[in-house]
């Protein structure tokens, strides 16, 4: 039996994600079309979402997601985690090494989960919070790549050295996520990654994205 839903509120979320995919903003007619509905109900559909600070219009009268999405986006890093954890965790102790899911912050990649090894003697301290570049260290080259490509399937990027002296890294891309940049990878103190563990950081971004659709 098919659950009864609101068709306003799911144009509503429609409009939030039409709008979260583009950094122009949209007018009421792309809207529109998009949606296929009336100008009318666009102009409704955003005057509500404008009250609750959700979208906001500029002088052009272009949409573009508000401020009020922050409020709830401080909700979202431990949904993520919560959500990536169990692969997280099998990486770690299948390869002897941290395992972390990264996301972005603006023009930082900030590692909003963590996962030491339990049987290993030694391994690369990695906390949760921590910040870099994403043009530095796999998890957020990773990231960029996917940018860049625009794959379909997740490829794995491999560092040296860019963080920590001694370590290296591999981390995967986020595929298919919808409003989430982010990469799951993993640092071990090695002079290089074996390849094993290049396949298995993308089969683990790919579950970690499975697990957050």
């Amino acid at each position: 039996m098919t659950a009864e839903t609101s068709q306003t509120l799911d144009r509503g979320l429609r409009v939030l994600k039409l709008l979260a995919d583009t950094d122009h903003g949209l007018t009421v007619t792309e809207l529109s079309v998009r949606l296929g509905v009336n100008r009318t109900v666009v102009y409704r559909l955003l005057a509500t979402l404008e009250q609750h600070a959700l979208i906001r219009r500029d002088l052009g009268g272009r949409a573009r997601v508000g401020l009020g999405v922050l409020r709830l986006g401080r909700q979202v890093h431990p949904l993520v985690r919560e959500a990536a954890l169990p692969a997280l965790r099998s990486l770690a102790e299948d390869i002897g090494a941290t395992a972390h899911l990264t996301l972005v912050d603006g023009t930082e990649a900030l590692a909003v989960a963590v996962v030491e090894p339990t049987w290993t003697d030694y391994h690369v301290a990695y906390r949760a919070g921590f910040r870099h570049p994403l043009d530095r260290g796999a998890a957020g080259r990773a990231i960029l790549a996917a940018r860049q490509t625009r794959a379909a399937e997740p490829a794995c990027t491999l560092t040296q050295g860019e963080l920590e002296a001694g370590a290296c890294g591999a981390a995967a891309p986020l595929v298919g996520v919808t409003g989430l940049e982010g990469s799951v990878g993993v640092v071990m103190l090695a002079d290089a990654v074996p390849e094993r563990v290049g396949l298995r950081v993308v089969d683990a971004a790919r579950e970690v994205a499975e697990a957050l659709r």
